[in-house]
């Protein structure tokens, strides 16, 4: 595994972290607010009506990333399944766009939560 991919897979590892603890403002941050508020996370996640928990780690080796063609900078967009207390892996998922900047900085940009 490539050093980009190691930090792709922390960066997502924060931001589900932040999802389960509810604190979508850290979310929003992160992010730059584009594409998705605080408020916009917070609903998907209330109206899917269950209990986000953090993913056992061998859910992190099958993050499903896609590299974006002709991107200036190299960019990825990415799915992830979120996992609940009630259900394991969810049918919620986590979209958003990864961008690596260079000098150690990815952009990260949250697409959407939505049920499959």
């Amino acid at each position: 595994m490539n050093t980009f991919d190691q930090r792709l897979i922390t960066l997502i590892r924060q931001l589900i972290s932040w999802l389960v603890a509810g604190d979508y403002e850290a979310a929003q941050r992160r992010s730059r607010g584009i594409r998705l508020s605080a408020d916009l996370m917070r609903d998907a996640v209330l109206r899917y009506g269950r209990t986000l928990v953090i993913p056992p780690d061998t859910a992190f080796a099958g993050i499903d990333a896609i590299e974006v063609r002709n991107a200036v900078s190299p960019t990825w967009s990415v799915r992830f399944d979120l996992w609940t207390a009630e259900e394991g892996r969810s049918d919620l998922s986590l979209e958003c766009t990864l961008i690596d900047r260079g000098a150690g900085h990815i952009d990260l940009e949250i697409d959407n939560l939505h049920s499959l």
